[in-house]
């Protein structure tokens, strides 16, 4: 499945400071010179798996089939959490077994999840704090070359799985929260526009922590500098702004803020 010129996609919490990410394309370039790298982000907060798990659901199917997407962030590092492969019908995926590929499990319908333990697969290291060079990306370069799965280790059945929040919808509500805040200050939802939709038809009124904010607005530019709006962003998902201020600072709400919806069915 690798494409004929392959494709790997980055995403830590390493940041742009040091030498960590380009200690890892260095390593993939070596392994497969023919490699095209992404930067999906290297901003996650240090130590967010939950973060770094949205970002990589939010975008990985936007990526050309067979892409190998290498997920590390991983407080974790040196102890005896697994290294895993998981391969699914168009995407492989390198990552620490810490729960950081849930949604991607729980999503695809097909998965193949194997531990890395191939030492061929690895860089010989003096320490174990630096798995992002030495065990992830010189697996998903060989992974790139078309190394066969079964040959980077045995199948795992019991992946570590997070505790990904889901909305909770009743007869009468939608109980979500807040999952994710992007750089403008956005506050993203885990409310899908598919679940907004089974309440009566009209706009349903929003309540953040008990208070209402109003109705859905179709775009940032309807919204008002002074006041917290709800629209549907462009992946499906129910998200909270101020327009052109950050929500998240001015309004101190912060992720696990609850948002309700009240339905008439």
């Amino acid at each position: 499945m690798p494409p004929a010129i392959p494709l790997i996609a980055l995403l830590t919490d390493f940041g742009t400071k040091d030498y960590f990410v380009a200690s890892m394309k260095g390593v993939i370039l070596t392994i497969h010179p023919a490699a095209r790298i992404v930067d999906i982000s290297h901003d996650i907060g240090p130590h967010q798996i939950a973060e770094a798990a949205y970002c990589l659901q939010a975008c990985y199917r936007t990526f050309p089939e067979g892409t190998v997407h290498v997920a590390v962030v991983d407080p974790g590092v040196g102890s005896h959490r697994r290294p895993i492969l998981v391969a699914t019908d168009r995407y492989y995926f390198v990552a620490p077994d810490n729960g950081v590929l849930t949604p991607i499990i729980d999503r695809e319908a097909h998965v193949e999840i194997r531990e890395i333990e191939n030492r061929q697969y690895r860089l010989p290291s003096p320490g174990a704090t630096f798995h992002g060079r030495d065990v992830f990306a010189p697996a998903a370069a060989w992974l790139a070359t078309g190394a066969m799965l079964s040959s980077f280790g045995r199948l795992v059945s019991d992946p570590v799985r997070m505790n990904w929040p889901q909305p909770k919808v009743t007869a009468r509500t939608i109980i979500g929260e807040i999952v994710y805040i992007d750089r403008f200050g956005n506050l993203i939802s885990n409310i899908s526009h598919a679940q907004i939709e089974t309440c009566e038809t009209g706009r349903p009124g929003i309540l953040v922590e008990g208070h209402p904010i109003g109705n859905l607005v179709a775009n940032y530019r309807e919204g008002q500098a002074d006041a917290l709006h709800a629209v549907i962003n462009s992946n499906g998902m129910l998200e909270l702004f101020l327009k052109e201020r950050p929500a998240s600072e001015y309004l101190k709400i912060g992720l696990g803020t609850v948002v309700e919806i009240p339905c008439r069915r």
